[in-house]
């Protein structure tokens, strides 16, 4: 009797275990969103609140650039860089009120290159992505831009704050 009860519990929990094991296999834990900082939003990040990241958005992609904050932080020498998305500053290497944007249109061939080595070279390998602008991720109207992929993005990191 006490032989069979043992057996009947162990085939119990044989059963749940291979439930559990399968609804593994069938349902992906859900994942945090990529994180999308309006223009309004960046702006928050801009250095001037101690308590806050230092972000810079370049192409689109929003770094933590905290960790550089003797060049980014309040008062430093590119400090005009952060809290928005400086593509057209990087690709220039200028602090230029005007060059300050997203904007692309009418850089030179070699500017383009200097951005795509500064964006690849600098900001991907130093500092982690913490999200990416509306910009980036969607299109003019506001729709979902269909070839953006967050996977694709080398380096992403989700942080436990967002």
């Amino acid at each position: 009797m006490e032989t069979t009860r043992i057996f009947v519990l162990f085939a119990i929990f044989l059963c749940l275990t291979l439930a559990e094991e399968d609804a593994k296999l069938k349902f992906k834990p859900a994942s945090k969103p990529v994180r999308l900082l309006t223009e309004e939003e960046l702006k928050k990040y801009d250095g001037s609140d101690e308590d806050l990241p230092i972000y810079m958005a370049v192409k689109g992609v929003v770094f933590d650039v905290t960790k550089g904050k003797e060049f980014y932080g309040k008062d430093a020498p590119y400090n005009a860089l952060v809290g928005k998305d400086s593509t057209r500053a990087v690709a220039k290497m200028s602090l230029d009120p005007d060059d300050l944007t997203s904007d692309t249109t009418g850089l030179t061939e070699e500017q383009l290159q200097s951005l795509d080595s500064i964006f690849e070279g600098t900001y991907k390998t130093k500092y982690p992505i913490v999200g990416y602008t509306a910009s980036r991720i969607l299109n003019q109207d506001g729709s979902p831009n269909k070839d953006f992929r967050p996977e694709d993005q080398p380096h992403f990191q989700i942080k436990d704050e967002f």
